[in-house]
Formats: C-alpha cells, sequence, structure tokens
C-alpha cells in the first residue's frame, strides 16, 4: 500500500488476538488461517487497518509477547505463506496490516539468549542486561517485575544476575550495546520489506535502564523507576528514522504517561518518535481509579498538550484489559445501550480509533470458576501474591476474576453453535457462555444490533472529515457522569453527549436547540428543549449544530 504523509490519522485500527480470532485448522486455537477466512467480515464492519497481536515463533509463556525467533511464524498459527495470504487478502481488501513489535525483551529460548548466558566473553555476551550479585550473593536491587517476584534471575554459568521487567522467560534486550540494537533493526526491517504498514510497539518505555544512577531507585518496580528517561527517546528517534520514517509507516508505541508532557514526548511530529501512544495503566489501577470525571480532566489535558502536531490512540479496550462493557457500561440491563453509547464516545473522539475484537458485538467479561481455568500468567501470579498477603480463596479469586487479561482473550462468538462458531475443536480458552444470546451472526441479522451501531460510526467517520480533523471543546460540567463535547471544523459543527450512568441526566447548554438534527443515537427518539437535552440510562446522542 502507498502511504501519504499523515494516513494514520485516518484509520480505523481493529486488533485481532489471533490465537482468538478464528481456529483455521480445527485444533483449537486461532492462526491465520482463520483470520484470512474473516477478512470479509472486517471489510463489512468498515474498518481500514489490522492490529495483529505477536504471530513470531514463541514457546507462549505470555502468549506471544516472548518471542523466540522473530523471522519465523509461530506453529500454531501456520505458516510465513499463511501470514502472506493474510497480507495480500487485507490489502486487497484496503486494510492496512499493523503488527505487533516487543522489542524491549525476547524470549529466553532466543538464540542471543542462549548464547549470552554461557559466559560473559562470548559474542552476544552483552546483548542482555547483566549485572554482579549484591554483597551478599542476592538480587543486584530490589527490582520487582511486573509479573511478581524479583526483576533478575540468577545464572550460574555466568555467576551473575539478568535483567527482566516480565517473566522471568522474558530478559530484557540491552539497546545500549550498538550491535544488539541494530540487530533489533535489522528485524524492523525485515517486516518493512515484507509489507507491513505499521507497528505497534509493546513496552517501550524502558529501553534505557538508567542503572548507572540515573533509574529512580524509590521505586519498587524496575518499569517505574527506569520510564521515559531521554536514552530511550534517543533509541526511538534511531529507529525511526532509519527504518520507519522513509516509508512513511504507522507507528503506535504501548509507553507509560505520568504527565502530559510524557504524551507530548512520545507522539509529537517534531520529535521524530511515534505518530501516536497508547498509555498502559495495570487493569487494577483502571478498575479502582477510572471515572468519566477523571476521563474528562484527561481529554482536556491531552488535547491541549498534541493538538498543534500529536495524535491520540482512542481505546477503551484491548488484550490486556477486562472488557469494556463490563468495565465501563452495564453488561446486564443496559448491555446494549452502554456498549453503543461506549462506542460513540471513543469514535467521536479527535484521534485514531482502535476497535479490540468483539467489542463491536457487545462481547462481556467471563467469570472462571478456578483459577486453575485462567491461562493468563498475570492472573495466575496476582492470585497467588493475593493469597500470601492474607487474602482468603474466595477473594482472591473475585479480583482476579474481574482484572484478569483472559475476560478480552476468550475466543469471537461468531453465532449459536458448538463452541460460538470459533473451532469445532475444544478451544484453548474457554468461550463465555453467553455466545447463545450475544455472537456476529445474530447482530448481522438485526439492523438494531451493536455490530450495526459500530458500521454507521465508521462510515460517519469516512464521510466527514469533522470527525478525524475537527477541533475539540468540552461544554459539559467538569464533574459528574455527562461528557458532551463539540467537533468543528471549517463552518461544521458537531455536538456529541454521552451519558455514563444508568440514572438519567441532562445537558444543559445555550447551543443546542429542541430542533437540531440528531446524527446518530442509541434511543430511537429524542425529547428536549433549546438549551437541554435529557439523557437517559447510557444514552448516546450526535447533534449537528452548524
Amino acid at each position: 500500500m502507498k502511504h501519504k504523509k499523515d494516513w494514520f490519522k485516518e484509520l480505523v485500527i481493529y486488533q485481532i488476538y489471533p490465537r482468538s480470532f478464528q481456529d483455521g485448522n480445527g485444533d483449537g486455537i486461532g492462526d491465520l488461517k482463520g483470520m484470512a477466512e474473516r477478512l470479509d467480515y472486517l471489510k463489512e464492519l468498515g474498518i481500514n487497518a489490522v492490529w495483529m497481536s505477536p504471530v513470531y515463533a514463541s514457546p507462549n509463556v505470555d502468549n506471544g509477547y516472548d518471542i523466540s525467533d522473530y523471522y519465523r511464524i509461530m506453529e500454531e498459527f501456520g505458516t510465513m505463506e499463511d501470514w502472506e495470504a493474510f497480507r495480500d487478502g487485507a490489502h486487497e481488501r484496503g486494510i492496512a496490516i499493523i503488527m505487533d513489535l516487543v522489542l524491549n525483551h525476547s524470549s529466553d529460548l532466543h538464540p542471543w539468549f542462549q548464547e549470552s548466558k554461557k559466559s560473559r566473553d562470548n559474542k552476544f555476551s552483552d546483548y542482555y542486561i547483566w549485572r554482579d550479585p549484591a554483597e551478599d550473593g542476592g538480587a543486584p536491587n530490589g527490582w520487582l517485575s511486573v509479573f511478581g517476584g524479583s526483576a533478575w534471575e540468577y545464572v550460574p554459568e555466568r555467576g551473575q544476575y539478568y535483567l527482566h521487567f516480565f517473566a522471568r522467560q522474558q530478559p530484557d534486550l540491552n539497546w545500549a550495546n550498538d550491535e544488539a540494537r541494530e540487530k533489533i533493526l535489522d528485524i524492523v526491517r525485515f517486516w518493512n520489506k515484507k509489507g507491513v504498514d505499521g507497528y505497534r510497539i509493546d513496552a517501550i518505555s524502558y529501553l534505557d535502564k538508567g542503572l548507572d544512577g540515573r533509574a529512580d531507585m524509590s521505586q519498587a518496580f524496575g518499569t517505574s523507576s527506569c520510564a521515559n528517561l531521554e536514552g530511550t527517546h534517543q533509541y526511538i528517534q534511531e529507529m525511526v528514522a532509519k527504518t520507519i520514517a522513509p516509508d512513511h509507516l504507522m507507528t503506535v508505541g504501548e509507553v507509560i504517561v505520568n504527565t502530559p508532557q510524557d504524551a507530548w514526548n512520545y507522539t509529537s511530529a517534531s520529535r521524530g518518535e511515534f505518530n501516536m501512544a497508547i498509555p498502559f495503566i495495570p487493569p487494577i489501577v483502571e478498575i479502582e481509579t477510572w471515572s468519566p470525571t477523571n476521563f474528562k480532566k484527561n481529554l482536556a489535558e491531552t488535547y491541549e498538550t498534541l493538538k498543534k502536531d500529536g495524535w491520540w490512540a482512542r481505546f477503551l479496550s484491548n488484550h490486556d484489559k477486562p472488557r469494556q462493557v463490563s468495565l465501563y457500561g452495564n453488561d446486564g440491563a443496559y448491555w446494549k445501550e452502554s456498549a453503543k453509547m461506549l462506542a460513540s464516545y471513543l469514535h467521536t473522539l479527535p484521534g485514531s480509533p482502535f476497535v479490540f475484537q468483539g467489542e463491536e458485538i457487545g462481547m462481556t467479561n467471563i467469570k472462571l470458576p478456578s483459577i486453575d481455568d485462567y491461562n493468563d500468567i498475570d492472573t495466575r501470579n496476582y492470585y497467588k501474591t493475593m493469597l500470601q498477603e492474607g487474602a482468603s480463596e474466595e477473594e482472591a479469586l473475585r479480583v482476579s476474576q474481574n482484572i484478569s487479561r483472559d475476560n478480552a482473550r476468550t475466543p469471537m462468538q461468531w453465532n449459536s453453535s458448538v463452541h460460538g462458531g470459533f473451532s469445532l475443536a475444544e478451544p484453548w480458552l474457554p468461550v463465555n457462555p453467553n455466545y447463545r444470546e450475544i455472537n456476529v451472526e445474530q447482530q448481522l441479522q438485526d439492523e438494531d444490533s451493536i455490530f450495526h451501531f459500530y458500521q454507521k460510526l465508521i462510515r460517519l467517520r469516512k464521510e466527514n472529515p469533522v470527525m478525524v480533523y475537527g477541533d475539540f471543546q468540552l461544554v459539559s460540567e467538569t464533574e459528574g457522569p455527562v461528557i458532551a463535547f463539540i467537533r468543528s471544523l471549517e463552518g461544521t459543527a458537531w455536538l456529541a453527549v454521552h451519558n455514563f450512568s444508568e440514572e438519567e441526566q441532562k445537558l444543559c447548554w445555550d447551543g443546542v436547540r429542541a430542533d437540531s438534527e440528531v446524527i446518530l443515537s442509541n434511543y430511537s427518539s429524542r425529547e428536549g428543549r433549546d438549551g437541554e437535552i435529557p439523557l437517559r440510562a447510557y444514552e448516546t446522542v450526535i447533534v449537528k449544530l452548524s
């Protein structure tokens, strides 16, 4: 595909979690053949880019985010020929391919690490982060891994510890080594030649470890201690300049954003880093701290920071989060209304919207009966930590169910047949039991479905530049469950109003009229008067002002 300079701004990006999308060979695991079979569905939805979670060779300690060979396809997912067939099929339908790059760490089974751990003086010895033991023989410092326990692992052959910010099977790469860094850039060049259109880059905020004293050692987690150091920005700028910018490929970085300045540092065009960024927030933090009021504060701050030369990745769901209708909406009495409201909220914001598979049909969280039923390493480790801290098994399971990344990873619900049409074999992860009520086939036949609502939103975005390039102005109160804003561009102005509550609410704003044209709503009728919009439970309405 040929890319114009700012082509990424007009993307609606659909994230596929390959293991859970469609099983194409009957082994209970989603794969590239299954993905290719569903390309017409994606075209019908209207999206124009697909981000696929990692499909590289991996032992799957962290479901593909531990890569043992960046140049091969995971056997469970198929072959390079299968990947090329998906690429070609997507491009034929006008769908760009966004690959997931994991460049902070590799698998411990990667040949580089297998050689690196043998001795201190071989070619690969400095490709990873090694340190001598502390005076007492223990870990070099007290950093903790995101997945629990120490971030350091001892290797007797070297008499040293290696650093792993995630699982111990995910050793961190040493970007400070010039030869290792060039080898990493070669990976990007390889996939560029394969015809990818862009990259989502995983866990990229801590390439510079700051172990020379620059890291904030008051933080327990290494990922917090060294996040966003200047060396990381320099490495990203080098990578983009050498491998991505020349072909105008799209980039989105998964980053730590502690302040609006962090967002600007990663996404300002003047910096030469990413086109947009996905801020990473641990699920437990998101569950405990989110609110419509906080959403409004964040919207105002990031818009002012980035409006000149930055851009926004807009998402409520991905493979690391609970299902959005279960977290931010109401997956019971107001399931359909709240799912549509969340969609409308996301797609009317400035920036590029990301749709996570199943979101477009309102898939919900799942509550598996036992911790043994969970596949996610983070969920199992969190459960274990809660027990160690004194929680009961019942409480530890309840919290783990709510935060588990497996909520987003259950198989796609295509129809009401066995296993939801995902596979004829027993799936690698259980299908949500509500697949008989919530599935693609049923929603394609229902003009009032969540799917068709998404379809309308995506079409509106493609046909109305105000949704992509329009200015943004909040008009709702600073606090409270109503988020309302104006998008305006060259004489066109739309008002988008969203009620994040099952209680009736009201927007009072002088600019709206009783006879204003309703562009889209999740209710079939609207009442109101000049200067006022009454809102029912989880109501969303887009009104044309001019």
